[in-house]
């Protein structure tokens, strides 16, 4: 008999360690009610099935949450001194999405991450060096926030300030998850209005000065031949990307090496497969990596007309959680889908990154990331162990799902 009861994937532990509640309610029913008008999707097929809809599901789901999670008095005073927030690509639907979308695709193509690929080596090994100088690490704070932070800040025009781009970013994915204290309400809405404020200043820079990076391209851009791009569209644009372009590869990094550690097996396939230069089978091993952590564990939609799925009726109105880290371990799809296993042949069909027109604009970066640093970090370094006595832990936070830190000890290869 099923105890687990469908509104506690609100308690913070499970949101914490979703698994067993992910594996009694999939053995149940696909979808989950959790209270009147909102929505817990947990297949594959059901969530593949509702990104391909976006006429019914929608992702302009900002206002609606905004209204459902008004803000407190204090905080929306304290983001009154910013600009508003706009819908330009997470939150936004066609035509919209699509015009902003057109507006970043060639800045992560995979012409321009190939591009950058020696100077993403080459901060790789830097990182590694430096742990190999120490024998130990926090492989979060030393590797796993540096390498995605230093690539995405070069791309958008913020390299001088990588300390600025993490610090925003955490505070932006605090206000996403809601799962906080009112101190650090406070604290991010304050960081979100600095940020904005610095940005703007970086934008009057482009105005004046056209300059060769992604941020001028957007000051300088016309959607479709139309108008400038707005203050406030282009803000949302560099936030988004600024976000999703180091948190999620930051997680993935560091849940995949503690999976390797976990998973002697693999660990040295994986060893095996970065001396033979094996490329494809270090690609498997991202996508794996990508699949069981799922570092973006969930998105909202918005329900613009009555729906079905999975035989559950869903109101006009309602909202809607696609739990990707459910999905990417649905049995039907992965069978033994808790086992990490780096030659999984479907690994690569997970939903890691979204699927359809909001595919994360970035998964090329990322996967591009992951593979050199695994690569590198196994060529380099050997005999990886969790610090004697921490115990891995994940903070709870409603939509991305990451390891905070990850002390390591290991040696170097001869």
């Amino acid at each position: 008999m099923n105890t687990i009861a469908a509104g506690s994937f609100f308690d913070p532990q499970v949101i914490a360690d979703p698994f067993d509640y992910y594996r009694a309610w999939m053995a149940k029913s696909p979808v989950v009610q959790l209270s009147e008008g909102m929505f817990l999707v947990l297949s594959y097929d059901l969530c593949a099935q509702a990104t391909g809809e976006v006429e019914t599901f929608s992702n302009n789901f900002q206002g609606t949450l905004s209204g459902a999670m008004a803000e407190d008095g204090d905080v929306a005073a304290i983001l009154s001194g910013g600009w508003p927030q706009v819908d330009t690509l997470l939150t936004a639907d066609p035509p919209v999405h699509t015009r902003f979308r057109k507006l970043v695709n060639l800045a992560f193509s995979m012409k321009r991450v190939a591009a950058i690929e020696e100077e993403m080596r080459g901060v790789v090994i830097d990182l590694i060096e430096k742990m190999a100088a120490k024998g130990e690490a926090d492989f979060v704070r030393d590797f796993g926030i540096p390498l995605p932070v230093a690539m995405i800040a070069s791309q958008i025009g913020m390299e001088n300030d990588l300390d600025r781009v993490k610090r925003w970013s955490d505070a932006f994915v605090d206000r996403l998850g809601r799962m906080i204290p009112k101190e650090r309400e406070l604290e991010c809405a304050r960081e979100v209005v600095e940020f904005q404020h610095y940005m703007k200043a970086k934008i009057d820079e482009r105005r004046a000065n056209r300059t060769d990076d992604l941020l001028s391209d957007l000051v300088h851009a016309e959607v479709d031949g139309e108008r400038p791009l707005e203050d406030a569209e282009i803000l949302s644009i560099m936030q988004q990307l600024m976000v999703a372009g180091n948190e999620t590869t930051t997680s993935a990094l560091a849940g995949g090496l503690l999976q390797l550690i976990e998973n002697p097996d693999q660990m040295a396939k994986a060893v095996a497969a970065a001396d033979e230069g094996n490329e494809r089978a270090i690609i498997n091993l991202v996508e794996e990596v990508l699949r069981i952590e799922s570092p973006t564990a969930g998105m909202w939609r918005m329900v613009l007309k009555d729906a079905e799925l999975g035989g559950v009726k869903i109101p006009r109105g309602a909202m809607v959680q696609l739990r990707y880290a459910a999905a990417n371990r649905d049995p039907t799809k992965y069978p033994d889908p808790d086992r990490f296993d780096i030659e999984r042949a479907n690994a690569r069909s997970h939903l890691a990154f979204g699927k359809g027109i909001h595919m994360c604009v970035g998964n090329m970066l990322s996967r591009k990331e992951m593979a050199v640093a695994y690569t590198e970090l196994l060529k380099r370094l050997t005999d990886f162990r969790v610090a004697e006595g921490h115990v891995p832990s994940w903070p709870p936070n409603m939509l991305l799902r990451g390891l905070t830190t990850l002390p390591i000890s290991f040696g170097r290869r001869a």
